[in-house]
């Protein structure tokens, strides 16, 4: 249960990173050659960082952010290895409102010398 508890940890810590552009915590949480599937890519596999900095780079989002792992599941693969599913809910405020965004995410975690690395996630959206 312990590796339950840090997994979910680690990925509200990667989603609150990515809500306030904090490209540092990113990078340490994430595996230097991670793969996704994501809208962004527009259906192709994009590989390592430099797709994920390009958006970091453009600066913070202006307003207000939440982001909630909605019915947060994780599934151990090995002893060594994990998948984390949820429904990721992001409030966010702008000159024209409150607004909530909806997507699917599946990320994989591996464990590399003592430490849990985000190595792959796909991400589906449903605004």
């Amino acid at each position: 249960m312990q590796d339950h508890d840090e997994l979910l940890q680690l990925s509200q810590q990667l989603l609150d990173a990515i809500a306030v552009n904090d490209w540092a915590v990113y990078e340490r949480l994430c595996a230097t050659d991670l793969t996704a599937f994501e809208p962004e890519a527009r259906g192709q596999r994009v590989a390592g960082l430099d797709f994920h900095r390009f958006y970091f780079d453009l600066g913070p989002v202006q307003g207000a952010r939440c982001t909630t792992m909605v019915d947060p599941q994780v599934r151990m693969l090995g002893e060594d290895a994990a998948l984390v599913t949820y429904i990721r809910l992001v409030q966010s405020s702008s000159d024209q409102g409150t607004v909530t965004s909806r997507c699917e995410e599946s990320r994989v975690w591996v464990r590399t010398e003592g430490a849990w690395k985000h190595v792959h996630f796909h991400r589906s959206q449903n605004e």
